[in-house]
């Protein structure tokens, strides 16, 4: 039997594991803490045409062609585990000042001219759609087929799903990808690639996140994806089963996972500037991750050798952009690579494509 190494333990390593150990892999998948990073900080989004901006059509095409895919691999977690992922059917961005409508409009027209349609609401439109949010929103940004999903649902079941297809999960870490004695790796580590393959340019990019819980007697969770700028800085609230995710911060902050006060403090102030009723909510948790982030905002997919695959870089956009990325890797690793991943060559920034070494120095923590 063909045996596989996936290196990463978060949503793309765990849903690649899973995946090709019902394809008929022999899969080990390393990670000294499965599920813990990245993954498990996470909105949720699958938002790839209110997160878009002209100039970015090859970012909106990767995104939509994984969106595409959601329905599908949703439906078969829930198969193979009892679990929906799903907690919400669109996404609506705000504007609170005439600048911000502007912007709306523009991204109207431009997904709108690529064949993806939003709709912008005026003020009556967004209450009628999410009245508890402030008064003090003039428009909105209508997206009924962008959806989310619950991040750490999502990760329960992967990695309940790979156990059941027989993938080996091993809590270790490891330090150079020769060492590994498998026919085929996907390197899936996230911001902690680089570490493994030098050459990838791949950096963590820090995130901060909230979770609010629900407590009786409050206005409860807008049932959308809410999006705005508040004071020029990048805002959203997920509904979750008993509360809202807020997030997210975005500094380039290294490794470091701390939560800062400014942090929780910006992220606080700008969902009550959009959601006044979220002040009596209970601060559950305030947490913090690296996503693996690319110059261009695009995902490192595809060969690195004869057998190394990489499957990293995904940004903010990692639970996205998981299906495509999942369907590219077995694909890859069956020879036929997928035409939808060529914008996501990992050689792309390279014209030689020089051969890279199987080592390096440090490992994945």
């Amino acid at each position: 039997m063909r045996t596989l190494a996936v290196v990463g333990g978060g949503v793309i390593g765990l849903g690649v594991a899973w995946r090709a150990a019902e394809a008929g892999w022999s899969v080990t998948l390393y990670d000294p803490a499965d599920g813990s990073g990245a993954s498990w900080v996470a909105g949720g989004m699958l938002a790839p045409f209110s997160e878009g901006w002209p100039g970015e059509d090859r970012v909106l095409e990767f995104g939509a062609a994984s969106l595409a895919r959601w329905p599908e691999f949703a439906a078969r977690i829930d198969t193979a585990t009892g679990v929906s992922v799903f907690v919400a059917d669109a996404t609506l961005t705000v504007a609170l000042d005439s600048a911000d409508v502007a912007d709306l409009r523009t991204v109207a027209e431009w997904a709108g001219g690529r064949g993806h349609e939003l709709q912008v609401l005026d003020r009556a439109g967004v209450r009628a759609l999410e009245p508890n949010l402030a008064r003090t929103v003039r428009a909105g940004l209508h997206a009924p087929g962008e959806p989310a999903i619950d991040n750490r649902r999502l990760v329960t079941a992967l990695r309940q799903a790979a156990e059941a297809a027989g993938v080996r999960i091993r809590a270790e870490s490891v330090d150079a990808l020769d060492t590994l004695p498998h026919d085929q790796i996907v390197l899936a580590a996230g911001a902690a690639s680089a570490r493994l393959w030098p050459e990838l340019p791949v950096r963590p990019i820090k995130g901060e996140i909230l979770r609010l819980r629900h407590r009786p007697g409050v206005a409860p969770a807008p049932h959308r994806v809410i999006r705005a700028r508040v004071h020029g800085r990048a805002v959203y609230l997920v509904p979750r089963a008993d509360g809202i995710v807020v997030g997210a911060t975005q500094y380039e902050a290294g490794f470091d996972t701390a939560v800062t006060v400014a942090g929780v403090r910006d992220l606080i102030a700008d969902a009550e500037a959009i959601f006044p009723g979220i002040g009596e909510y209970e601060l559950a948790e305030a947490s913090a991750g690296a996503r693996p982030g690319t110059p261009d905002n695009l995902p490192l997919l595809g060969r690195l050798s004869d057998r190394v695959v990489a499957a990293t870089g995904h940004g903010r956009n990692g639970m996205l952009t998981m299906p495509l990325t999942v369907d590219a890797v077995l694909a890859q690793l069956a020879g036929t690579p997928l035409p939808e991943a060529e914008l996501a060559d990992p050689q792309r920034f390279s014209t030689a494509h020089p051969p890279s070494p199987l080592s390096s120095a440090g490992g994945v923590r």
